[in-house]
């Protein structure tokens, strides 16, 4: 079993920065592939990034490429998401997941543990 928990969220103007972290527990973390996911209000849950176990591989939606930077840190069973250039429209609550695979997936089925997400709004 992991238990993951977001943080880091908050309130930002647009074009500031904010850095997620995603703490899991348990001791298999590094062969997990790990993804961020949000959602607003009345929208679905929508891929953000995700990396893979070795932190090797890593893909981004298009509408945050050269914004948002996934990484990990294995010996701290950490994951980040660096968000820059924020946006209004980036404002949801984000997702930490965890893959057993740890194949990198942008699908949310293939994810076996979620977290219970951290707000983030962004003002206009």
């Amino acid at each position: 079993q992991v238990q993951l928990v977001e943080s880091g969220g908050g309130l930002v103007q647009a074009g500031g920065s904010l850095r997620l972290s995603c703490a899991a527990s348990g001791p298999t973390f590094s062969g997990y592939a790990m993804g961020w996911f949000r959602q607003a209000p009345g929208k679905e849950r929508e891929f953000v990034a995700c990396i893979n176990w070795s932190g090797g591989n890593t893909y981004y939606t298009g509408s945050v490429k050269g914004r948002f930077t996934i990484s990990r840190d294995n010996a701290k069973n950490t994951v980040y998401l660096e968000m820059n250039s924020l946006k209004p429209e980036d404002t949801a609550v984000y997702h930490c997941a965890a893959d057993d695979t740890g194949r990198a997936t942008v699908i949310p089925r293939e994810y076996d543990y979620w977290g219970q997400g951290t707000q983030v709004t962004v003002s206009s």
